[in-house]
């Protein structure tokens, strides 16, 4: 009987990562792949070829963000009649002001600077963020405004204390809620003449604690040649006292965040029109302000740099400015009250015992 041949036995090729379209293949001729995604390296010489899926990090903290949401609060400091709320609401296309959330049509100059905060969840295209706005009425709106910015800097290290405390709790939250004032829109009257001495004060004061936009409100009461000059003049009052607004040139990382950066420091004090009115113009419709010229259209760029300051505080540098209020200013608070001689109440021994446990 003639024996049977038994084939050999077939073993499947090992898989290899699908390559997605951006990753490019490695050359035959380069020994240990190409530098980069492709290819992952392991110690003695040896590679490893195909798809590792690094780049999937992104991914991963953006699902991550968009599941747990954001906060960004934001403070508006000016004299009343500037168009505070209205500008508000104007970026961010709802009814975020205390205007519309908290107070009546009855409303009366308060004799000191009070602190209203009001804050909504905005969400767009699944991303959530709580959106605080703390204004800031009766500030510059007394005869007397001696040291009238005392209570904003009072209730700007308030917030700094209070996450302060929550971080040092043995048992702290694994989500601190975050009540840190992100960002200071500081409006400034279009007078076309200089900054006034109040100004120039709170700006001094603060600009150390927080970041500070300065703004002009109101800007279409101005011509362009006068709207020009005055922001020139602004600006050489600015550095004249030594005052630094956001974005500082210290916190530049890189020659490319600089050249970004020196960019939008030379068009501040961004000359600004808000509205919550819309208007038909050209068959579109637009928001603005009609006057008996014709419509001022708060988003056309010729008419007013509102566009630049929306795209500037929400679509390029809201990180940006969250991580400044982080790393810079409330580390600097952090710092000096962990300084002080008793600033933090000790841990006691019976919390030190319950810790060990």
């Amino acid at each position: 009987m003639s024996e049977s041949i038994i084939p050999p036995e077939v073993r499947p090729k090992p898989a290899v990562p699908a390559k997605p379209p951006h990753v490019v293949a490695p050359s035959p001729t380069a020994p240990h792949g190409p530098q980069g995604l492709g290819s992952g390296h392991l110690g003695g010489g040896s590679t490893l070829l195909g798809y590792i899926g690094i780049d999937t990090i992104i991914e991963q903290m953006r699902k991550k963000t968009m599941k747990a949401g954001f906060d960004f609060n934001i403070m508006i400091v000016g004299q009343s009649g500037l168009g505070k709320s209205t500008l508000v609401n104007t970026l961010f296309k709802s009814q975020v002001s205390r205007w519309s959330s908290a107070w009546g049509s009855e409303f009366k100059l308060p004799k000191t600077v009070e602190i209203k905060a009001v804050s909504h969840v905005i969400e767009e295209g699944g991303v959530k963020m709580k959106l605080t706005v703390i204004d800031t009425p009766g500030f510059g709106d007394q005869i007397n405004n001696e040291n009238c910015w005392e209570p904003i800097s009072k209730y700007i290290n308030e917030q700094y204390e209070k996450f302060l405390k929550e971080e040092v709790n043995i048992a702290r939250k694994k989500r601190i809620p975050d009540t840190r004032v992100h960002c200071c829109l500081y409006f400034i009257s279009p007078t076309g003449h200089s900054l006034r001495q109040l100004d120039i004060e709170f700006m001094k004061h603060l600009s150390r604690m927080v970041n500070i936009v300065p703004v002009i409100a109101k800007s279409d009461t101005m011509t362009p040649d006068e709207k020009n000059e005055f922001k020139q003049r602004v600006r050489k009052e600015l550095e004249v006292c030594g005052i630094e607004f956001y974005p500082q040139k210290e916190f530049d990382d890189d020659m490319e965040d600089k050249n970004e950066n020196d960019k939008i420091r030379e068009a501040m004090p961004f000359a600004v029109v808000g509205s919550d009115k819309e208007y038909q113009v050209n068959g579109k419709r637009v928001l603005g302000r009609k006057t008996a010229w014709g419509v001022i259209e708060v988003e056309n760029p010729n008419h007013c740099e509102f566009a630049l300051l929306r795209d500037f505080l929400i679509r390029t540098h809201l990180q940006d400015l969250k991580e400044i209020t982080h790393n810079i200013h409330y580390e600097t608070y952090r710092a000096k009250r962990l300084n002080e001689n008793g600033g933090l109440h000790p841990i006691s021994a019976n919390d030190t015992q319950e810790s060990n446990l």
